[in-house]
């Protein structure tokens, strides 16, 4: 359970999966523990309805298909929906995310949404065992953000680093780090 760690001052919660997060954020607010939730990971357009619904900040929109679907739904909720965009640092095959090359137009394309606010980007690099050969990963999204950033676009988030990179990340200026295993533990996958 999450509880413990609001109560002792954790705030900010992130989930992989909307289908998990979803008795959580309901166990939180219907406690009125006023936490913030993350979706940190891939989204699929089928679950735009109620990522939109239950989470605070969505860090994984990689195609404008997804923002159409997150600002539709995001309207018909009356909210203004945050949102990171993921960016594939890595150009991995197994992974989620737009090509850096292709944020700038992902971006753009963005500010037409009414209901949709990007507030940044996020990444995930590739695996390594030696954390620091994340560092030019992590270093290669600050740079994008710094060359994307304008009045028009703050993007004052930057969500990169987890439980076993996460000092690099910061050093490379992360805002958010997502840290799962250093205070949970391992994960444990059960058939769904």
């Amino acid at each position: 359970t999450l509880e413990p760690f609001f109560v002792e001052g954790l705030q900010n919660f992130g989930e992989n999966y909307v289908q998990e997060g979803l008795p959580k954020v309901k166990f939180f607010r219907e406690r009125d523990l006023n936490a913030t939730w993350h979706l940190i990971g891939a989204l699929q357009s089928n679950k735009a309805r109620e990522a939109v619904a239950h989470f605070d900040l969505i860090h994984s929109l990689d195609r404008l298909s997804l923002a159409k679907e997150l600002d539709k739904e995001a309207r018909k909720l009356g909210k203004i929906q945050r949102v990171l965009i993921q960016v594939n640092v890595g150009h991995e095959d197994s992974k989620a995310g737009a090509d850096p090359e292709a944020v700038p137009q992902l971006l753009e394309a963005c500010s037409a949404f009414s209901n949709l606010q990007v507030e940044g980007l996020m990444s995930l690099p590739p695996y390594n065992d030696d954390a620091e050969q994340t560092r030019p990963y992590h270093r290669h999204l600050r740079e994008l953000r710094e060359t994307l950033m304008s009045s028009k676009h703050p993007l004052p988030i930057l969500s990169m680093g987890m439980s076993r990179d996460f000092e690099i990340a910061i050093e490379e200026g992360a805002t958010h780090v997502r840290i799962g295993t250093a205070l949970f533990g391992t994960r444990s996958y059960t058939a769904q």
